[in-house]
């Protein structure tokens, strides 16, 4: 039977709670496989221990997490809780200037959506890398990280930190298990204070709220146990009124170990100061939770900050911006509301009808006694300038070129250009912030896959079936295991021994190349240009494949090195043709003059001679030489 971590880990269950001590403060006792009694590392003392560093860890990103929280309300557009009252005014005016923002870089990141490619380290492993080339996608669409790429974009964008959890799930696949790659709330997770990576903790811990109901039902143990209603966690201001008083905090405790001169990851779940799980405590489970030794957490973070490993977002960058436009707006609006809602300074003996007077749709005005000038005078509004008009739309041009999010990036082009060159040239320089953050991703994604392999390394004992892309485009089924990751022996005997020397092991390594899955539209047009270009001047010829080669060689584009490939295997292509023919009109005697003209040369059965007019002949020139070259030509035309 199976339970899942807090942070969707999938471990072992292990029947229950009994093994707990009688003493609270003494560690359980475990059977050992000889029979004695041994003392299990974890217990309660340990786990109230790590309680105490866990809340340590709390206060030390306290400030990040009102920043995350802060940030979320201005991203649902509820910033004017953070904004002082300004005036009397009712009005508060809300501008999507800074929304805006993120919905175009959110837009940048999903067609830069990441796809692996596995390069091997040595030549044994190049089979092996082209089977994880294949394999490891199809890992991820299985686990739809499409949809986890793109929630952790909303919260880097917004608040500056993305986290991703990459874990074994034992109960995937009916048992057989596989990788889960999961987006880890920032709120949730807790690092030791000062470092700049999640790796350098000394200490990791992921708490999350489980309902008592739901929690006592997958360990049956703590049916009669108090549970503790220490909320450790920081919570949005939901829209919904989130009851926690029957929850409780569950929390998955990483911390590492230097054993034998290797870091060694081990892992605990408990809630209160009850184990529900240790690695340490399992005689089975002594050499870690995973083989890598790394923490499953990986950080993608936007803008970083010197001494912890999250960031800030946009939404850090631009508030001040957004909270000014707001209040111009909010003055500009309520002068507007002002102006077009007259006010009027009324005598106290005027004798007139007020309901009347103030009801527009009443014809007549009663009124008793005279009328004249002095008995309602208007109250004078003064309208505002375009100045302020003009600072309004400084401040939002100050927005878009702090944040990048100019009008080019979204369809827009500036006064006067529109030349679709000068547009494209700006399209690609407004975007360079977008793809220096994109890379970013990609390297923490790059760190994702190394993880997802070792994890492939170590689970994948039991071969399973992928659908993946054949060479010629054709899907394929295709069989993989973890037998062609494994340490291969050095040496040449049964010992792995050479001249009674352990020559140790050596494991493939694969280097990981990260390109977009998904190309945005203007990239496809100029790709399908260039490939324009190259047809109309000849790069697809074969009788010109030297000259292409070494224009292309000079040149830098996506792909270059795959059609620099295809031109020469073309042109050898041809140039095999070519002697082939020249073979083949040799047999049939056939020789040409200076012109060009196909003569009959001697042959074994009689003289020589001009090749004889007529249909035969053409017939005959048709069935043999002419087809060959037109074979040869559509052989190297490119598919």
């Amino acid at each position: 039977m199976l339970q899942m971590g807090a942070g969707g880990q999938m471990l072992p269950y292990q029947g229950g709670m009994g093994r707990e001590p009688d003493e609270q403060t003494a560690p359980a006792q475990i059977m050992a496989p000889g029979g004695e009694m041994l003392r299990q590392p974890i217990g309660k003392e340990q786990v109230r221990e790590a309680m105490q560093t866990l809340r340590k860890y709390k206060a030390g990103k306290a400030n990040m997490e009102r920043r995350i929280i802060e940030n979320e309300e201005w991203w649902k557009l509820r910033h004017w809780n953070f904004i002082p009252e300004q005036g009397t005014t009712q009005l508060k005016t809300k501008s999507a200037w800074l929304v805006n923002v993120i919905l175009s870089k959110h837009a940048d990141a999903m067609d830069a959506f990441p796809e692996p490619n596995c390069l091997p380290r040595a030549a044994d492993d190049e089979q092996e890398a082209q089977m994880l080339s294949s394999v490891l996608p199809v890992v991820l669409e299985q686990d739809e990280f499409e949809k986890t790429w793109s929630d952790n974009w909303w919260k880097k964008l917004k608040s500056g930190t993305a986290i991703y959890g990459v874990f074994w799930d034992h109960a995937k696949l009916n048992g057989l298990g596989d990788i889960t790659i999961r987006a880890v709330d920032p709120l949730n997770l807790f690092w030791e204070p000062g470092i700049r990576e999640l790796q350098q903790s000394r200490n990791i811990f992921h708490v999350e709220l489980w309902s008592n109901d739901a929690l006592k039902e997958q360990y049956p143990d703590l049916e009669d146990k108090q549970l503790t209603k220490d909320i450790v966690t920081s919570k949005y201001l939901y829209d919904d009124n989130v009851d926690t008083s029957d929850k409780s905090p569950v929390v998955d405790w990483y911390y590492k170990k230097n054993e034998g001169g290797r870091n060694v990851l081990h892992y605990v779940k408990f809630v209160g100061d009850t184990v529900l799980y240790a690695t340490e405590n399992e005689a089975d489970m002594r050499g870690g939770l995973y083989d890598h030794g790394m923490y499953p957490f990986f950080a993608d973070i936007l803008f970083p900050e010197e001494g912890t490993p999250a960031g800030y977002g946009y939404i850090d960058i631009c508030k001040d911006a957004q909270r000014q436009i707001d209040l111009m707006n909010n003055a500009i609006v309520a002068n507007c509301v002002a102006a077009a809602t007259p006010r009027w300074l009324k005598r106290g003996d005027d004798g007139i009808n007020e309901a009347e007077y103030a009801d527009w749709t009443k014809p007549f005005v009663h009124v008793q006694g005279s009328i004249d000038e002095n008995v309602l005078k208007p109250v004078p509004v003064q309208m505002l300038s375009g100045n302020y008009i003009t600072i309004l739309q400084e401040k939002i041009n100050e927005m878009k070129e702090t944040s990048g999010n100019r009008d080019v990036n979204n369809g827009g082009s500036a006064a006067g250009v529109t030349a679709a060159s000068a547009i494209a040239a700006m399209q690609e320089q407004s975007g360079k912030l977008s793809r220096d953050q994109i890379r970013q991703s990609y390297r923490c994604f790059r760190s994702i896959c190394y993880c997802a392999i070792e994890l492939i390394r170590q689970f994948y004992g039991e071969a399973r079936t992928f659908r993946i892309t054949g060479p010629n485009g054709a899907p394929m089924f295709a069989p993989f295991d973890n037998s062609g990751l494994a340490p291969v022996p050095q040496g040449q005997g049964a010992d792995n021994k050479e001249f009674g020397v352990d020559m140790g092991f050596r494991v493939p390594q694969f280097d990981i190349e990260v390109d977009a899955q998904k190309e945005s539209p203007y990239t496809k047009i100029t790709q399908n240009e260039l490939a324009l270009q190259f047809y109309n001047n000849g790069f697809f010829n074969p009788q010109m494949a030297d000259q292409a080669a070494m224009c292309l060689g000079m040149m830098d584009f996506k792909g270059k090195d795959k059609i620099k490939q295809q031109v020469q295997q073309n042109g050898g292509l041809f140039q095999q043709m070519q002697m082939q023919i020249a073979q083949l009109e040799a047999m049939l005697g056939i020789q040409r003059d200076e012109q060009g003209n196909m003569i009959q040369g001697p042959t074994p059965g009689g003289g020589g001679g001009r090749m004889p007019a007529g249909d035969e002949m053409n017939s005959r020139s048709r069935s043999v030489i002419d087809r060959a070259k037109e074979q040869a030509a559509a052989a190297t035309q490119p598919r």
